[in-house]
């Protein structure tokens, strides 16, 4: 059977800016620190009335309406983020109900920075499972809302996040079509949990008085302890895929990684020895968005038009768990890709488009 393929791409980040100065002035740094210590230059921060269902919405429409597929062709909405709207029910829930996908499974992946790759691979191994695929489309989606979990006075932490948004849409590829995903490696290291973590707020520490005024509800991080861990274990990762796969590292044409810091990813860039691809850093205007990082960088490529029919993209993140989650792509025939023969498909209507600024509750759900 034909490959599993990523047939569109769509981003969304909100449109409040927030610059380095800010972020300097709580922290204690200056602007020059954080972008000298992580390339980044400004984040989006999501408006008071946005949740992580909003931003996922947004990308998954316009992820849609490139891939000419209907909502209601969608069978799975997956949608990874560790900042749900609230802790049940899945944040995919109010997605599916928002863009109208009524015949689709919604759930979620928790698996941090790294969801968006697990939730790919999940999905593209679902569809090319099932006997029943054809016409029936997957929806995954990484969004996040950092700016909500956040202490701006910690500075390890506060000056890397933005809010975001980001989704692909897969289906089998058309016969004779040698693009699609051609593998993924999936790995974990949960005795390397503590590096990153939000203490409270789950069933060990429940919400609390003393929880709260302890900051435990905030996101925290080792950073010293997560960069051991990218220089130890994503050219492991991106070595083993390879191996794996059969793929020679001077065939990889662009290496897009979970835009968690600039600087970091830059250092650990020539032991990946991926010496024709283009590393791929988008993080200067809207920093780490979580989940939401790799399908973001991965729109902005595509829209840009730099990735062509037949590049090998190879998608790698990390995140807490820790985790690293890779993909191995060989790029088909999108709308925004370098060719003669782009495809043009028709733009699919999505209904339920919420107004500006109106709130999903689960009151206007069960109605």
């Amino acid at each position: 059977m034909n490959r599993i393929g990523i047939l569109g791409t769509g981003s969304y980040l909100p449109s409040v800016v927030v610059t380095n100065e800010e972020i300097a002035r709580g922290a204690g740094v200056t602007d020059e620190w954080i972008t000298r210590k992580t390339g980044i230059r400004e984040r989006r921060r999501a408006e008071e009335q946005q949740a992580t269902s909003d931003l996922a919405a947004a990308a998954a429409d316009r992820a849609l309406r490139q891939a000419g597929v209907r909502p209601d062709q969608v069978a799975y909405i997956v949608l990874a983020t560790s900042t749900p709207d609230q802790p049940q029910p899945p944040t995919a829930s109010f997605v599916q109900h928002l863009i109208g996908a009524s015949n689709a499974a919604a759930f979620d992946v928790n698996a941090v920075c790294s969801g968006f790759v697990y939730a790919l691979s999940l999905v593209e191994r679902v569809l090319r499972a099932d006997p029943e695929s054809e016409g029936r489309y997957g929806l995954v989606i990484g969004a996040d809302i950092y700016s909500r979990i956040l202490d701006y006075s910690d500075r390890k932490t506060a000056i890397l996040f933005g809010d975001g948004a980001g989704a692909v849409v897969l289906g089998r590829t058309p016969e004779g079509d040698r693009s699609g995903i051609l593998s993924t490696s999936l790995i974990s290291r949960g005795d390397q949990h503590r590096l990153i973590g939000v203490p409270a707020g789950g069933s060990r520490l429940p919400a609390s008085t003393d929880t709260v005024e302890q900051g435990s509800h905030f996101f925290q991080m080792d950073g010293r302890g997560v960069r051991s861990f990218v220089h130890e274990n994503l050219p492991k990762a991106v070595h083993g895929l390879l191996r794996s796969s059969g793929v020679a590292p001077e065939d990889v044409r662009h290496f897009v990684p979970h835009q968690a810091n600039g600087v970091m990813l830059r250092e650990v860039w020539p032991d990946l020895e991926l010496v024709n691809a283009t590393l791929q850093l988008t993080l200067e205007l809207h920093g780490n968005t979580g989940a939401a990082s790799v399908p973001v960088a991965l729109d902005e490529i595509h829209r840009r038009g730099e990735l062509a029919e037949g590049d090998t993209v190879l998608l790698s993140a990390f995140g807490g768990g820790m985790a690293v989650g890779s993909a191995l792509v060989s790029w088909g025939r999108t709308r925004h890709a370098r060719s003669g023969h782009a495809v043009e498909r028709e733009t699919a209507v999505v209904p339920q488009q919420r107004r500006s600024g109106q709130r999903l509750t689960p009151a206007a759900i069960a109605g």
